[in-house]
């Protein structure tokens, strides 16, 4: 060849199928961008509300789901309650890094799909007998990736293009469960995997701190948080403290997501509780371990279920369950001996 460009004119992008999974959302980025400019609202107005009205008015059955978070940290526990207490059916799951919000959801019989990377396990704490066997048994159906897979689908659809080219996964079993394609780079003509976009239906997020209009600040580790309120369609924010908008502006390099991407907002004290929110209120380790126990025996956990979650009528009911603001504050008495 002469030069670089004979070769690109002989050289043809080539795809294939590299695994036998489903794609469960449209990757398609026209017709997502299409959405954001047309249907979704950008004006800068108040957007508060509450739990309850927010998973009725904004989750529909079969929609599909990504929760921000990372495993049982930063969870927004207290919409993914209330979906129980709703009881939506057929949704759909993004289970980035999903622990405590993948065991919360198949305890209500919730979703029936679910692209994984991590889900079941709970970290350290082992494994959750209701979610194991909600895979096992064929109930929800599942997609394969890794985690990075995941993270760059979400990082795909806030860029506004349908795949990304990845390196993970050749190779392996979890290529073969994926429903990536394998590609030839232009350029180099050297193989990758290509990865959907991934654009939820619905994305929730807890956070620190937000202002009335989601104008959002998150303290620590943001995994893929950035990326998933870019790709959602509609985005949930809860917060742990409503704050003014001037303290917002005050240092605006650490809004880590817009207002524009936002279409609710509501302020949920300790709203990731169990999970641990960083430098605010660290796990209920003594519930987690209590909701994995008691998963062993259908009775009893659903007992369990209608104390915390069916009974109740709010995610506040729920605190009070678990022992209320004496509880609360030694949790939170903990983050602070811990950071420490």
């Amino acid at each position: 060849m002469d030069n670089f460009n004979d070769l690109m004119k002989e050289r043809s992008v080539t795809y294939k199928p590299a695994g036998v999974g489903k794609i469960y959302t449209d990757p398609d980025a026209d017709k997502a961008r299409a959405y954001f400019r047309d249907v979704k609202p950008r004006k800068m107005t108040e957007k508060l509300t509450t739990v309850d009205k927010v998973v009725k008015d904004l989750i529909k059955d079969g929609d599909y789901l990504g929760v921000g978070g990372f495993g049982a940290n930063r969870i927004p526990t207290a919409v993914l309650h209330e979906i129980l207490r709703q009881k939506k059916k057929n949704l759909g799951l993004a289970g980035h890094t999903a622990t405590h919000d993948f065991q919360i959801l198949t305890a209500g019989k919730c979703i029936d799909r679910c692209d994984i990377a991590y889900i079941i396990g709970l970290e350290a704490r082992g494994l959750s007998k209701v979610a194991r066997q909600a895979v096992e048994s064929g109930s929800i159906d599942i997609t394969e990736w890794t985690n990075a897979a995941l993270t760059w689908r979400y990082k795909a659809a806030a860029m506004g293009v349908s795949f990304l080219p990845v390196r993970c996964m050749l190779g392996t079993d979890t290529e073969k469960f994926s429903a990536s394609m394998e590609m030839e780079c232009p350029f180099t003509g050297a193989k990758y995997l290509a990865v959907p976009a991934l654009y939820p239906d619905v994305g929730i997020i807890h956070v620190h701190r937000s202002d009335v209009y989601g104008n959002c600040q998150i303290d620590g580790i943001m995994v893929a948080d950035q990326d998933l309120a870019r790709a959602a369609k509609k985005l949930i924010i809860t917060t742990e403290k409503l704050v003014p908008n001037d303290v917002i502006r005050r240092d605006p390099s650490r809004t880590a997501i817009p207002y524009y991407l936002v279409d609710a907002v509501i302020e949920v004290p300790f709203g990731c509780y169990p999970g641990n929110m960083a430098y605010e209120y660290f796990s209920d380790e003594d519930h987690l371990r209590e909701w994995m126990r008691v998963e062993n025996d259908p009775e009893e956990f659903a007992a369990f279920l209608d104390r915390h979650i069916y009974s109740v009528k709010d995610f506040n009911g729920y605190l009070d369950s678990i022992g209320g603001m004496a509880r609360l504050q030694e949790l939170r008495n903990l983050e602070t001996l811990i950071e420490k």
